[in-house]
């Protein structure tokens, strides 16, 4: 073993007939064991996907701004060395918990959680105190590495990323989030029709919109720098979705069970969540006119044809080969035609957008999907 090495108090177990080992490391080892120095290799001669580095400040402000509630699962590594594991008692249980002896000279590669390993080293520059805190780590052993690659990918094979729906629904540090439950709690129109863990409706789902989607509508529709109390915006938000749910008659009868969710979501268009985060949109502006003008504004919402067959308005708006499409510059294009519905200006973005589409640069332009549905 040589004279120097790391030495983990750790609780050694079985999987799939080999020896693995659970420790706690302290947040300030971990920078400088774990390293990840394989960015220039060519993939077939990694241990893991390159880091998407866009991700690491966001974890890192994560850390920084919950510092008496973060939460971390734990690191899983690779140990290319031969180790010695020195129980400290007897028997079954005796022999489970002991102290697990590195060489100074072994590799230690992450198989899951690199992102974490590279923001913990920067939040730890700004913050040195972390430095005594701690994360778990899980040590496989692995001689020369060659079981990194196939451990990464059974790692992730079955990892699922909640819904967004669910995500807003658990968080209870995002002001927004908060607030868009309350909206759907107190609110005449979706008090019962909104789906509070899924992002996607069953065709027979009795909801008619998504937890998911109404937090981007009413995102769009308060901005990001609110005016007012927390109560204020969720009763303004209250306030404006109400309104509006008065001049779709559809939404209605589905509240009123005369017509079912799933019929109106195959009909129409404005069940979906492009239509909620375009009306938040225009929401934004209307109600920062004087007085309650944008209440008699929003009536000639009734003036457009809703249907999905309705193919000379939302082909290449809110459709994309007559399928509902996500992307931002759909979300503008469907607010633009509302706009022009209302009498409404369209500002020098909207207005740039919209120009590209009547130039048909959108028309087989579709983006990936960034909204809920």
């Amino acid at each position: 073993m040589g004279r120097f090495g790391y030495t983990f108090p750790a609780i050694r177990g079985i999987q799939a007939g080999r020896e693995y080992y659970v420790s706690m490391c302290p947040l300030r080892l971990i920078p400088r064991i774990f390293l990840f120095d394989e960015e220039e290799l060519v993939p077939e001669l990694r241990a893991q996907r390159t880091l998407n580095k866009n991700r690491i400040p966001e974890i890192a402000r994560y850390i920084l701004n919950n510092r008496r509630d973060y939460v971390f699962s734990a690191l899983t590594a690779s140990i290319d060395a031969e180790v010695r594991f020195e129980p400290i008692g007897e028997g079954d249980e005796g022999t489970r918990v002991g102290v697990l002896h590195v060489p100074m000279s072994a590799r230690f590669i992450i198989n899951d959680g690199q992102h974490r390993r590279a923001a913990i080293d920067l939040a730890l520059k700004e913050k040195p105190e972390l430095a005594h805190e701690s994360i778990a780590v899980v040590f496989f052993l692995d001689i020369a590495l060659e079981r990194s690659q196939q451990m990464f990918a059974d790692l992730n094979r079955y990892a699922v990323r909640p819904s967004k729906s669910i995500g807003v629904l658990y968080d209870h540090r995002d002001e927004m989030a908060k607030l868009a439950k309350l909206v759907v709690l107190r609110s005449k129109l979706f008090r019962d029709v909104v789906e509070m863990e899924r992002s996607t409706l069953a065709v027979r789902s009795r909801k008619l919109f998504t937890l998911s989607a109404v937090y981007a509508g009413t995102k769009a529709l308060l901005g990001r720098t609110g005016v007012g109390s927390p109560e204020e915006r969720t009763e303004q938000a209250i306030t404006f979705w109400d309104e509006v749910g008065q001049h779709f008659p559809e939404w209605q009868l589905v509240i009123d069970r005369k017509i079912s969710a799933g019929e109106v979501r195959q009909g129409f268009i404005h069940s979906h969540a492009i239509v909620l985060q375009a009306l938040g949109r225009i929401g934004n502006s209307l109600v920062k006119a004087p007085g309650n003008q944008w209440k008699s504004r929003l009536k000639r919402l009734r003036k457009l044809d809703w249907s999905r067959s309705n193919a000379k308005d939302w082909e290449g708006r809110a459709l994309i080969g007559g399928r509902v499409s996500k992307s931002e510059h759909n979300v503008v294009l469907t607010a633009n035609l509302m706009k022009r519905c209302l009498g409404m200006d369209l500002t020098p973005e909207e207005q740039r957008v919209e120009d590209a589409f009547l130039r048909g640069e959108y028309e087989s332009a579709s983006q990936p999907s960034t909204l809920a549905v």
